[in-house]
């Protein structure tokens, strides 16, 4: 597990985007120009918070395993033993899915 061997600092989140659709729902295949960017992703590692000017913690508001809506530019791409994973901050994830 590449992720195991890194911590992302402060309030940056590890995540590893969903697989791109390759099929429409009428079992059409679709060509890679015509898949979409893939925006969702599931959080690998967290950092431990950003402190505030008070010197607190504060804490991050995904958790690892969680589903999340990314924005559809920015992220730094990390390659980690040969698998692709984007860094983002806490605050620039769009949301989490729940159940």
């Amino acid at each position: 597990m590449a992720f195991r061997k890194f911590l992302p600092m402060f309030d940056r989140v590890l995540v590893e985007r969903l697989a791109a659709e390759t099929m429409s729902k009428g079992g059409i295949m679709l060509p890679e120009k015509a898949q979409g960017k893939v925006l969702q992703a599931t959080v690998v590692a967290v950092g431990p918070g950003s402190t505030n000017q008070k010197g607190k913690l504060t804490p991050m508001s995904v958790k690892v395993g969680e589903t999340v809506l990314l924005p559809e530019y920015g992220g730094t791409k990390v390659d980690l033993e040969d698998k692709e994973y984007f860094l983002f901050r806490d605050a620039d994830i769009l949301g989490k899915y729940v159940e």
